[in-house]
This record gives C-alpha cells, structure tokens and sequence, in this order.
C-alpha cells in the first residue's frame, strides 16, 4: 500500500479531531468537578490550570472576560466545579475545557436550573432531529429578533448584503436581557408566525455572562422555537457560548454573523455555480451531438444502407448451401438403406428352402403338412414329395 498517497497532516489531523469535537453537543456545554493543580494566573488575566480527581486530570483555560467574573480566587487543592466547553488547541494537539464559569462548592442555581430544563427538555424530545425543520435555500425575507441597537443587527446586515444585495431583512426588535426578556422573545416568534413575516427566523445577541444570556435558557423561548413553523437559526452569545435556545433551534449558529451566511446565499457564488453547470451542459450537449454525429456516419457507411441485397444474397448463398447439405444426407442415407437390403436379401436368399432343394434335397409332405420324422408316417400313407422342380405323390410300402 502506499501510505504517502493517503497520508494527512498533524494540523490537518488536528482540525478534524477540534471538528469531529465541536460537533458533539454534549461536550460543548459540560459541567466538571475537580480539584485543582497546577493554577497559574496570566499576566494578561487568563487562568491556566488541571482539573483532576483520584483517577485522571484535564487541562484547562478560563480566559480574562470570565475570569473577572469568578467571587474568589482559584489555589491548588481547590475544589470546584466548572462549566464550559471542550475542545482541541491545534497547535500542541491536546483537549482541554474552555471554563466560562467556576463554583468553590455546589454548581449554583442558575447552572442546577440550566442543567435541569435540558435535561427535561430533551426528555420531552424537544432537541430531536427528526423535528428541525431545513433553512430555505434562498429565503425572500428573513428575520431577524434582536436588540435593535448595537452590533449584531448590523453584522447580519452587512453580512447579508454583502452575500446578497436584494435579500430583505425584517427586524422584530425584542429585549435580549434583563427581566421579561424571555417573554418577549418568545412573543416575537409567535408574531413573525402568527403573520408570517418571515421565511426564516434569526434569533441573536451578542456574547455576555450565563446571566446575561439567561433569557435564553428559559422554557418560554424553547417551547416558542419548538412550536415555530418558521425555521429558526439560534445565534446566541460567542462560538463557545451554548443555550437551550440553540439545542432547540432548527439550526445553531456559533455567531451572528455566521447565522446571516446560514440564511443567505451567496448570490455571486450561484451565479458562479449556474454559470459552470450552464457550460458543463453546452460541453455536454457538445460532445453528444459529435457522438451522435460518428455514429450516423457509421451507420450511413455500414453495409446496411451501402449495399443492402448484399445480407440478403449472403443468406440465399447460405440456403442453397444447407439445401445441398440435405441432398447429400439423403442420397447418402439411401445408399446405405440399400446396401443394407441387398445384404439382408442375400442372407433371406441362403435360407431359402428352395435353395435347398436345388441341392437335391425334397421336403415330404402329409394332409399338407411337412413330415419333420419317420415315426410321422405308417405303410400305406400318401406322401408328396416337393422337388425342385415339381411335386410328385407316393405311398409308403
């Protein structure tokens, strides 16, 4: 075999490992508890450390905008739970869980409720495939629930115009945090149904804090997107940032703008791609037609239409042929008959009693019946005796 035809990179390696990872939504959101070792706190305010217990130890990071957040300080021989994310550094190839949020004791509530809502959610078959609904390919008018101030709206603005100039974006303004947030979220999406204002649903807000995505991962918004007829796609928070609103959702993007890509085409790209299929279907018809052309020239020069008695006399010649065959069969099967009956004839010929006769023997006869023994005749019995040539009568004295 050879192994250098099918051989990858370390990094190509690696980014299919972060990939394959990145995909399971389980080890996207995952809640561990440890001890720690190896604490090392950044100068530029990123926390590095191992999370192990008796048995086994993961590496972890908690980069600066979560490690602010965190009431206490982080020590070696600290026990904590932590909540992230796992993936693949690429460049050293190893895994480890990004942290976004780290408790000395307990898992806190808001991550007890997080923890429990999924769990009954998806019981309930809330995430499962079977019902996500597919993104139109080319949607006339899209959605968009979000703040209307800041930056999401205007990345999947840009974003959208940029990949298509003439798609039509309706923006349902809603609160993304704070307290009625999520009713209000769940509200806009029953409107865009109840009115159809969309033929897809962005449902986005920028990064922020377990609490400050909260809305998010209540019950109100999941059912909203589970009962929506409209495709949803879920961009809520950083790529790294998972809510129940995304597991729910037909489809999850790591950011907003992602999520403006997922919803629009790339109008320049289509045109590309119909333009390459529009010559691949000229070069086709092409070399079609100069196939068909060959093959009408050779059937125009084949013998067919060339020559066309020539099969037939062919077949006469071959006829003429089989008949001559079946006359010599005959003419050969009645030689042999007659042989065959002269032979016969001459052995019927030898056994002739006449031929005996000739020899000058006589057949003796009595009341027409052939005397086979003496002891068949008595003195004074007629007799006729049968010669060659004639019959004579006698008695016997």
């Amino acid at each position: 075999m050879n192994y250098e035809a099918v051989a990858v990179s370390v990094s190509d390696l690696n980014l299919y490992i972060k990939n394959k990872i990145a995909q399971d939504e389980a080890l996207n959101a995952v809640v561990v508890k440890g001890e720690i070792s190896n604490f090392k706190a950044h100068y530029t305010g990123h926390f590095y450390f191992t999370l192990k217990d008796d048995k086994s130890l993961i590496k972890c990071i908690m980069f600066k905008s979560y490690a602010e957040r965190i009431k206490f300080k982080p020590k070696d021989g600290m026990k904590v739970i932590v909540f992230g994310g796992v993936s693949v550094f690429e460049r050293d190839g190893i895994y480890q869980i990004y942290v976004k949020a780290m408790q000395e004791q307990g898992i806190g509530d808001l991550y007890a409720a997080y923890e429990k809502l999924k769990a009954d959610l998806e019981k309930e078959g809330l995430f499962d495939k079977s019902h996500k609904k597919p993104i139109p390919l080319k949607p006339k008018i899209i959605g968009v629930l979000t703040s209307q101030t800041g930056a999401v709206i205007r990345d999947i603005i840009n974003v959208s115009t940029r990949r298509n100039p003439n798609c039509y974006i309706r923006l349902l303004p809603v609160p993304v945090q704070g307290p009625g947030a999520a009713k209000d979220i769940a509200q806009g999406i029953k409107t865009m149904n109840e009115k159809g204002l969309a033929d897809v649903i962005i449902l986005a807000r920028g990064g922020g804090s377990l609490e400050d995505l909260w809305p998010f991962n209540e019950e109100i918004v999941a059912r909203a997107i589970y009962h929506s007829q409209i495709p949803i796609i879920s961009a809520v928070g950083h790529e790294t940032d998972f809510t129940i609103a995304d597991f729910v959702a037909d489809l999850r993007a790591p950011t907003p703008s992602a999520a403006a890509e997922l919803a629009n085409p790339d109008i320049y790209e289509l045109k590309s791609k119909i333009n390459n299929q529009k010559e691949r279907l000229r070069l086709s018809l092409k070399k079609k037609l100069e196939m068909m052309k060959i093959t009408y020239i050779n059937l125009m020069n084949s013998r067919v239409f060339t020559n066309p008695l020539q099969d037939m006399q062919n077949n006469y010649l071959k006829l003429d042929s089989l008949v001559k065959q079946m006359e010599n069969a005959i003419t050969l099967k009645q030689k042999e008959a007659e042989k065959m009956f002269q032979a016969n004839v001459t052995k019927l010929d030898a056994l002739s009693p006449l031929k005996t006769l000739a020899r000058g023997f006589a057949i003796l006869e009595k009341q027409d019946k052939i005397v086979k023994s003496s002891k068949e005749l008595k003195q004074g019995d007629e007799i006729k005796i049968n010669l060659v040539d004639g019959k004579k009568m006698a008695k016997i004295l």
